[in-house]
């Protein structure tokens, strides 16, 4: 697959560098995670995009990339490639590298009532890990994090499952391959102690139909409300937010409430 160099820098001037702790942030007591999922050849300009949107408010070097080593099969990270320089070069200026699957896609068989009902309504065919049973789902994990540490010159410690949905397989995986940090909808977790790093919602935007972009710009609009005695709070980006303009016009607008008094962190500054 040919893919397009992104034209970004994360050197960017008046960039906030990383953990940085602004006025009237309670001594850091409140903090801000962003994170850029889906990283990923297949989304190189969207993710330019978003890093682009992202910097000037919160500090390039402060957010984390969820990279996703073969997305749906047709995206693998090549060693040696354009892309793989541009996430070494990510990493090395301080972007928090994060693995997210392996392909993306759910290609599970669901027993349960519960995790058809998920994997139908919260995801369109991505909730990767969900239906894998322990064995499986620690394969790709290792296989994964192989991939990015020889990527990426540096060790990968961290995982967030497509979708934010883990089957109990995956659980298990997780703390078998020694994963020190894991998030859901609600939570951040270490797998291996069972300690949870932080708790709240993540705040996150949907472009694949007009039902699913008006909930989460209502959810966005009354974030702010609903968050603010939270101490944690996450931001997540997808590749999609940037075609829709209303989604880039609310995520503007809820990273610079967010960032205005809040010490951006990265998920490893959670430990």
């Amino acid at each position: 697959m040919t893919t397009q160099q992104p034209s970004v820098s994360i050197s960017m001037p008046g960039s906030r560098g990383h953990a940085s702790c602004p006025a009237g942030a309670s001594a850091c007591g409140r903090r801000l995670i962003l994170s850029i999922h889906d990283v990923s050849p297949k989304f190189v300009d969207e993710v330019d995009r978003l890093l682009h949107l992202a910097a000037p408010i919160v500090g390039a070097r402060s957010c984390a990339m969820l990279v996703v080593p073969d997305h749906w099969g047709e995206a693998p990270l090549v060693p040696g490639s354009a892309f793989a320089r541009h996430l070494r070069r990510w990493a090395d200026e301080g972007v928090e590298m994060i693995l997210h699957g392996w392909s993306h896609r759910d290609d599970s068989r669901h027993d349960g009532a519960a995790d058809r009902w998920r994997a139908r309504m919260m995801t369109a065919g991505e909730g990767e890990f969900l239906g894998l049973g322990r064995e499986e789902a620690k394969r790709r994990l290792d296989m994964g994090r192989t991939l990015l540490e020889q990527l990426l010159g540096r060790p990968v410690t961290g995982f967030v499952a497509p979708a934010w949905l883990y089957g109990e397989g995956a659980r298990a995986a997780l703390a078998d391959s020694g994963f020190e940090m894991a998030e859901d909808h609600m939570r951040v977790w270490n797998p291996v102690t069972g300690r949870v790093m932080g708790r709240g919602p993540v705040i996150s935007w949907a472009s694949r139909s007009r039902a699913r972009i008006a909930s989460s710009l209502l959810f966005a609009r009354i974030a702010p409300v609903l968050l603010a005695r939270q101490q944690l709070v996450r931001i997540a980006l997808h590749p999609g937010d940037v075609h829709v303009p209303a989604l880039v016009r609310s995520i503007e607008r809820t990273l610079r409430h967010f960032a205005k008094d809040r010490e951006v962190v990265r998920y490893a500054d959670l430990h």
